[in-house]
C-alpha cells in the first residue's frame, strides 16, 4: 500500500465535514485559496521586478583613470619604483 487512492481522500474529505460543519470547512478552503492566489501574485510581481538594475549603479559616472603612473594598478608582481 503505497499512496493514498482516491477513495481514502474521499472518506477524509468526508470526515473533516463531518468534525468542522460545513460552513466552517469551506471558509477554511476559501481562505486557502485565497492564500494560493496572493501566492501567485506574489510571484509574478517577482518576476517583474528581477530584471531591473539598481538605479544607483546607473547614476555613477564610469572611472577615469589617474593621470599619476605611480598610483596607477600593478600589472605585475614586482614592486614600484
Amino acid at each position: 500500500m503505497g499512496g493514498l487512492s482516491f477513495v481514502h481522500i474521499l472518506i477524509f474529505a468526508v470526515a473533516a465535514v463531518l468534525l468542522l460543519g460545513g460552513g466552517r470547512f469551506s471558509s477554511m478552503m476559501g481562505d486557502v485559496a485565497k492564500g494560493v492566489k496572493q501566492f501567485k501574485k506574489g510571484l509574478a510581481e517577482d518576476d517583474d521586478a528581477a530584471p531591473k538594475p539598481a538605479p544607483r549603479l546607473d547614476a555613477q559616472p564610469p572611472v577615469t583613470p589617474n593621470a599619476d603612473e605611480k598610483l596607477q594598478p600593478m600589472k605585475d608582481d614586482r614592486p614600484h619604483q
